[in-house]
């Protein structure tokens, strides 16, 4: 398959749960700004991202892009029978974990080089940055090859022997365009809110993906 229909088939795979998830995060968003009674479970979340910064960043983004899809995965018994399935626990919880430290560094990074004010120049320059940097030359790449991994049953020299020109002229590049069409107008609305809230948004978002990914795929 051409790197081109790769790209259009991932694209139409993922454009209905794209619109889904952008709709998620922009009602959780409306709620923040419009619903008053809100604000204390807002508050809330804020408060544990202030107090116990990275070390939330690792237990939330474990237990929401880990923990949660794969005891889905595992209760809907659609974990491949020739895995290990605490093995694949493990990973999907420390992988996630570090994840999550990682994407909150980001975070930051963005805060203390363009600030965290809420107007279009500030969220496009975010954006921007996190898209078309972070995610197409880090993101991506440092995501797909641990699933490949995990695809070839944590078998070293099977994925290595994977990562191939194909891999990086046509996976790479296709899950990169796939991922714009979702992240783009999510991390739009990450950008949003304010800076203690935006790990915690983001883990829903995740969390919310991973699941409709897991809906929408036999394996």
């Amino acid at each position: 398959m051409s790197i081109k229909k790769s790209i259009i088939t991932a694209l139409k795979q993922n454009l209905l749960p794209g619109l889904v998830l952008q709709c998620f995060a922009l009602a959780i968003v409306l709620i923040y700004f419009f619903v008053p009674a809100s604000q204390p479970v807002y508050a809330w979340f804020a408060l544990l991202k202030l107090e116990y910064g990275s070390l939330y960043a690792f237990v939330a983004t474990a237990f929401f892009g880990g923990f949660i899809p794969f005891m889905y995965l595992w209760a809907s018994k659609r974990i491949d029978p020739s895995q290990n399935a605490f093995a694949l626990f493990l990973f999907y919880v420390i992988f996630w974990g570090v994840k999550g430290i990682e994407v909150d560094f980001f975070y930051q990074l963005q805060g203390y080089w363009f600030g965290y004010e809420n107007n279009v120049k500030t969220i496009a320059t975010k954006v921007a940055v996190d898209q078309f940097i972070y995610s197409a030359l880090w993101a991506a790449p440092t995501i797909t090859i641990p699933y490949l991994w995990v695809e070839y049953h944590f078998n070293f020299r099977a994925c290595g022997k994977a990562l191939n020109r194909s891999f990086f002229l046509e996976k790479i590049p296709t899950v990169i365009f796939s991922n714009w069409l979702v992240w783009i107008p999510a991390v739009s609305v990450v950008y949003c809110m304010p800076q203690y809230l935006q790990i915690p948004l983001f883990n829903l978002v995740l969390c919310f993906w991973v699941l409709i990914l897991a809906v929408l795929n036999k394996k």
